[in-house]
């Protein structure tokens, strides 16, 4: 029993925090972080404001947990798919497919990025920018492998293309006032994704 309580407690803890992060998502990508409050935040994450600061010190520490956070999740990600496979050809077909699932599912996430990184403390970006280069130098070692005649500065530019044409999905899933289910989407741009990465370089 005294092993179980705390347990039951950690796993409650670790639910509020996910919702509030799941909530500032939300918010952040809808009205942009400057015009999101602590009250907005803990209202939709089913909490009163001043709970909130039981998890995270400010509006400015949640935005930070929440794109560290993203941003770990995506290159520990990158490095499981790597890791499954000894075939370079079959390991880029298996990381476009993990971008594209991690983009459609992170569509909120990916707008608030765009938006309000600027808004980070210090620490924070420059966290998020250490992981995210992480992920971009896996992408560039792979790409290396198979296409070892091409210049690193050029295959990394490469990756970046890729990377904005996978994370356009909150813009392009949302056209014309149709919403575009990921379903369609997944396989135009896992298709549009390896056919840029295969072709050579120029």
């Amino acid at each position: 029993m005294s092993q179980e309580l705390p347990t039951r407690r950690s796993e409650a803890k670790a639910s509020r925090r996910r919702a509030m992060l799941d909530a500032a998502a939300a918010l952040f990508a809808q009205r942009g972080f400057s015009r999101v409050s602590i009250e907005d935040l803990g209202a939709a994450a089913g909490v009163s404001g001043p709970a909130v600061y039981r998890h995270f010190s400010g509006k400015q520490a949640l935005l930070g947990a929440l794109l560290v956070d993203v941003s770990e999740e995506l290159l520990a990600g990158g490095r499981t798919v790597l890791a499954g496979t000894d075939d370079d050809g079959a390991a880029l077909r298996s990381l476009i497919t993990f971008h594209v699932d991690f983009a459609l599912a992170n569509t909120d996430v990916i707008r608030v990025q765009d938006r309000d990184l600027d808004n980070l403390s210090p620490a924070d970006h420059k966290q998020v920018r250490t992981l995210q280069r992480s992920y971009v130098e896996l992408w560039v070692d792979l790409l290396g492998r198979l296409d070892p005649a091409t210049d690193p500065a050029a295959l990394r530019i490469k990756a970046h293309a890729v990377f904005g044409l996978i994370n356009s999905t909150p813009h392009s899933l949302q056209m014309h006032g149709r919403r575009i289910g990921a379903k369609a989407a997944r396989p135009v741009l896992e298709q549009m994704a390896w056919a840029s990465l295969a072709a050579p370089a120029c």
